[in-house]
């Protein structure tokens, strides 16, 4: 019988196990996860899952594991990939054989150089755990400080804000959200942070961070001192390619996959934030994503792959973030863009359309209350995806609507 395994038990990881299934694989299926915990949700770790001591937002209850099949390990990390005998080693010592492999290791935050390791008082978010050290720290009378004006650092900005926490957040680029967000939405979220009462200094750079005293502390270049009872850093994430790397596949940004998930050994796929992969509809351009809904689609198209269907990545990229009563919502790359183009939907909501030099659609930037936004961006997406050149006056009158663009 057929073996297959799955290394990383995240949103991408736990899709592929039960997408296999939902596909027909009537083999052993294999699911192995660093952390003690079964598959769950990441997105709430910087919003709800901050606010309160609830568990966290299990993916499946672990009947439905046992239903479907499926063999979840947890609290182990795979130490060792051998492609050529098809082996896999855990950090217990159980030598798994494989079929075939999936690689969703996800990815780590990103350290601040020189920082010391361990603190208490200096911390990064990727887990409930983490989530969870965060949320004893927000509230009345604390201090957190956010070294990144990037999403996780400011919802996270915006989570210690609603639970009465003093905040400051430091960015060394010239604004926030400076990475694939355009600079009149960065500026209206600047505008709605500084309101609530968060101290957010751009173009500042850290000299040292120190845990001293029972706080932490942020040297500025300029002299400055920042003391907080909890430093918060969300300067990115780095792919998680070691044992990928150990076994001599390609790397590449992430481990470099084909349009269909495949690595560089046979029978070996990576799928989510662990990897990079070429996209067609920005002609073949290799990007790794970390976003929730590309991690399901996939961990989907990883098992599809995985039985054979040779079905490639075609999705546009997809992106939100919720601060405060505001979302946030992008898709595709705007990267290449030469114009823009702004659509008012009303209470402050509004769309900006990104255009490349031919006039094709690359990408729409939307931000608004609630879900204001959303049907325009899932439109937008559409369009990208059907490589569009609408006409830009059409993209921006409101009495013209998207779906007759998208028909035309």
């Amino acid at each position: 019988m057929a073996h297959f395994v799955i290394l990383g038990a995240g949103e991408c990881g736990a899709r592929a196990a039960f997408a296999l299934r939902e596909k027909g694989f009537a083999g052993e299926v294999t699911l192995v996860g660093a952390e003690p915990l079964p598959p769950y949700e990441r997105p709430p770790l910087s919003k709800a899952g901050s606010t309160d001591a609830s568990d966290p937002k299990f993916i499946a209850t672990a009947e439905k594991y046992v239903e479907n099949g499926i063999r979840l390990l947890t609290g182990l990390e795979a130490r060792d990939l051998d492609p050529a005998s098809r082996t896999v080693t855990l950090s217990d010592g159980t030598v798994l054989s494989y079929d075939k492999l999936l690689l969703a290791t996800g990815a780590a935050a990103r350290s601040f150089p020189g920082a010391p390791q361990g603190s208490p008082h200096i911390r990064a978010l990727r887990t409930h755990h983490d989530a969870a050290a965060l949320r004893d720290v927000m509230k009345p009378g604390r201090h957190v400080a956010i070294i990144g004006g990037g999403f996780i650092g400011l919802e996270l900005a915006a989570t210690a804000r609603l639970l009465g926490a003093e905040v400051t957040v430091i960015e060394g680029l010239e604004r926030v959200l400076k990475r694939g967000v355009p600079e009149e939405i960065a500026h209206l979220i600047t505008q709605r942070h500084r309101a609530e009462g968060v101290d957010i200094r751009c173009g500042v750079s850290i000299e040292a961070l120190t845990a001293e005293n029972g706080k932490a502390q942020i040297r500025l270049s300029r002299g400055e001192a920042i003391e907080a009872d909890l430093v918060l850093v969300g300067i990115g994430a780095r792919p998680n390619v070691e044992i990928a790397e150990r076994a001599g596949l390609a790397i590449d940004n992430g481990i470099a996959v084909d349009i269909h998930l495949r690595t560089s050994a046979a029978d070996v796929f990576a799928a989510g934030d662990c990897c990079s992969f070429p996209l067609s509809i920005y002609g073949g351009r290799r990007v790794r994503l970390e976003s929730w809904r590309s991690a399901q689609e996939q961990g989907t198209l990883a098992a599809a792959n995985m039985l054979g269907l040779d079905e490639a990545v075609s999705s546009v990229p997809w992106f939100w973030s919720d601060q405060y009563d505001m979302t946030l919502q992008i898709a595709g790359l705007a990267e290449g863009a030469v114009t823009h183009h702004r659509r008012d939907l009303g209470a402050g909501a509004f769309i900006l359309f990104h255009l490349d030099a031919t006039g094709r659609l690359i990408a729409a930037s939307g931000i608004g209350l609630g879900n204001a936004v959303a049907r325009d961006i899932r439109l937008a997406e559409m369009l990208i995806a059907a490589r569009a050149h609408p006409d830009p006056a059409a993209l921006a009158a409101t009495d013209i609507k998207l779906k007759s663009l998208l028909a035309a």
